[in-house]
Order: C-alpha cells, then sequence, then structure tokens
C-alpha cells in the first residue's frame, strides 16, 4: 500500500469507542478528517463525536472488511480486538499500528518474551500454564510476587499478588485456570511512562517522562515532568524508541517503567495507542497526544511534543457521580474533560481534571485540590 499521505478531507477509522477514541475524533475534526468508529456499543464516547458509529463484534470480519472498505486508513483506541480483526480491516485499508503490534502488546507473554528478546530491563518472570507450574515458578523467583493472566488484562484486574504459599491455590482459582505470567515483585520508588510516536518514515519524538500515581490498580495522578535525573529520562526514551522501531510501529506507544529504589528502571508494559497518562497533553503541550496519533497514522509530520508549562492530570472515577461540576469550573486555570459515558460505575474513567503551574508538584497539589473540591 502506498505510504502518500492522507490528508485533511479523507475518513479515519477507528476500532474502539472508548475517551480515547473520543479525544481523538476531536482531534482529527479539528484538522478537517471525517471519522468513522467501529464496536459492539451504541452512543459510545468516541460515536458521539464520530460522523459514523458502526455497530458489530469485533468477530464480525465481514462487518470489520465493511467497516475500513469505507475509510482511508484504520487505528485503534483499545487493544483487546483480535488479530483476525485487524487483519480483516487490512485488507481493505492500512491498520496503523499494524495487527502485528496488537498482537505482541495485547499478550502479556508474547510482550514479556518479545521485551526479553530485545534485552528489555523486565522483571524475573515465568510462563504459568497449570497448578504445577505456579508452584515451580514461585520456587525458581520466590515472594512476592504477581500472577498475571496473560491475556486481557488492563486498571489490575487479573492480577494477584501472592506473598507466600498459601497464597497459591487461592491465585490460581483467580485466574480462572487461564494461561499467566509469575512475575516478581518489584519495590519501586515511583512508576514512569513515556509516550511517543512514529511517523510512517521512521520519525520518532516524544513526550518525556511522566510520574503515574495508582490507587487500587488505577492510575489517579499523572505529573508532567517527572522528577527523575537526566539519565533516567534518557534511558526511558531510548528504551521506548528501541521498542517502537523492533516492533515497527507507526502511531503512538506508551511504555510503562518502575523505577526502583536503587534507581533502576524495568519496563513492566506497553500500550500501542494514546494512553491515560498522557491526557494531560491537550492542555499542555503544542501538540497533543491524540493529534500526534492522527498524524502518525496519516503519514503526516509529527507535531512538537512540547510542554508549554508543568501539568498534572487527575482521573475522575464513577465511584461517586455526579460530582458537583461547579466546583471545578469554579477554577479558572483547572481544566475538566468528561467522556460522555452515560452509565458510571466504581473504577468507571468518567473525565478527567488538568491544571498547570509553575511546577509539577505544585500542579499536581492543584488538580487534587480541585477534585477534592468536587
Amino acid at each position: 500500500m502506498s505510504l502518500a499521505p492522507i490528508l485533511p478531507g479523507a475518513t479515519v477509522g477507528v476500532l474502539g469507542s472508548g475517551q480515547l477514541g473520543r479525544m481523538f475524533a476531536i482531534a482529527a475534526r479539528r484538522l478537517g478528517y471525517r471519522v468513522h468508529t467501529f464496536s459492539p456499543d451504541y452512543d459510545t464516547p468516541t460515536g458521539q463525536i464520530a460522523d459514523v458509529e458502526v455497530r458489530a463484534a469485533y468477530d464480525d470480519l465481514d462487518a470489520v472488511r465493511a467497516f475500513a472498505s469505507k475509510v482511508d486508513v484504520v487505528t485503534f483506541e483499545f487493544e483487546n480486538v483480535s488479530f483476525a480483526c485487524t487483519e480483516a480491516a487490512a485488507q481493505m485499508a492500512p491498520v496503523r499500528p499494524g495487527g502485528n503490534v496488537l498482537h505482541t502488546t495485547q499478550h502479556r507473554k508474547r510482550e514479556k518474551q518479545f521485551l526479553a528478546r530485545q534485552g528489555m530491563p523486565v522483571a524475573e518472570f515465568a510462563l504459568v500454564s497449570s497448578p504445577e507450574d505456579l508452584r515451580d515458578a514461585v520456587a525458581r523467583i520466590g515472594t512476592p510476587a504477581v500472577l498475571k493472566t496473560a491475556g486481557f488484562g488492563y486498571d489490575g484486574k487479573g492480577q494477584t499478588k501472592i506473598t507466600s504459599d498459601s497464597d497459591l491455590d487461592a491465585a490460581w482459582v483467580a485466574t480462572g485456570g487461564r494461561e499467566s505470567i509469575l512475575e516478581a515483585f518489584v519495590d519501586f520508588e515511583m512508576e514512569v511512562s513515556v509516550i511517543a510516536a512514529r511517523g510512517t518514515d521512521g520519525a520518532f519524538d516524544h513526550y518525556g517522562t511522566v510520574r503515574n500515581d495508582h490507587v487500587r490498580h488505577i492510575l489517579d495522578v499523572t505529573s508532567a515532568p517527572a522528577a527523575v535525573s537526566e539519565d533516567i529520562r534518557r534511558e526511558a526514551v531510548d528504551i521506548t524508541r528501541t521498542v517502537m522501531e523492533a516492533l515497527d510501529v507507526v502511531g503512538v506507544l506508551c511504555v510503562e517503567f518502575f523505577l526502583t529504589r536503587s534507581g533502576r528502571l524495568i519496563v513492566n508494559e506497553l500500550a500501542p495507542r494514546p494512553h491515560n497518562s498522557g491526557h494531560y497533553t491537550v492542555d499542555a503541550c503544542i501538540t497533543s497526544q491524540f493529534e500526534q496519533q492522527l498524524r502518525a497514522v496519516c503519514g503526516l509530520p509529527l507535531g512538537s511534543p512540547e510542554l508549554l508549562r508543568p501539568a498534572a492530570m487527575a482521573n475522575l472515577l464513577g465511584d461517586l457521580w455526579p460530582p458537583h461540576w461547579e466546583s471545578a469550573l469554579a477554577m479558572p486555570d483547572v481544566k475538566l474533560h468528561l467522556y460522555g459515558k452515560t452509565e458510571a460505575r466504581p473504577g468507571r474513567k468518567m473525565g478527567h481534571l488538568t491544571a498547570m503551574a509553575g511546577t509539577a508538584e505544585e500542579a499536581a497539589t492543584r488538580v487534587r485540590a480541585a477534585r477534592e473540591s468536587l
């Protein structure tokens, strides 16, 4: 397929229909593109912004091909779609990032094996397919450790911490008997991530290293930039670039890291799409991660990722809903983003707040105060 740029006025197809697709669609509409979205749901966050919302199952390959035949390029905002789905779409239009990227990153076994082959720093791990495998793995790796299902896990889902042999039976039951990965527990100082973009011509750019604080395994607050040394920042970016080049990613990818107390970076997970930790870029950077994804998959020059001011983002979950919006809107330097979801549930991401300040720490304090006021 041609690598000629796909120019404004063309149609971009999005597999998935959540908040990431919504913010991508807003960026695409600003640049004059049409947007079609495909998912099993209706009246979705992306569908509310898109020109066309197609409702069908991801394994309905005829529907996938019909969808892709009406767009100029396909990307995704949700990686838990099958490799067969992306292959069907690729019969009709370029898919960026390619289905091979999705195939690797959506499955922890394949992802860990890929990272290990590339010589990336990862926690010690073992493949687990049975209770016997689990006992052998714990005997080798030791405790504490974390058992993670190999496929379809995010926001802490499919993960069980093991602190002693007495936890093994319950941990295995929690996986549902599915193929899993046992990882050594990492004693970390902080979690950080790097979001970067790579174009059809191999051009690479990044948003630097940000700090991520989690609550109940769900991202709570991101602060940009992270207070890490220049050596750590450079290493995190170098690892991200190596990963993107090895996978031949065209689009946006996030690498999540643990920074250990001894100052060592450990790769935790990969996400081949815009990421929750990059939402601050909409307000605080010259080019948001969503516009950058559009530019990359359409073969346009990448935009500047320059951070205009230190910033912080706080997630708004559906645990207490609806908040008192006027409290946040009364703060002129805090930005409110809502995702248009019709049902609030505990732990569900319903929106976020962004604040900017003189330092990342000040921005984090400000955005937490704004959320508390709700």
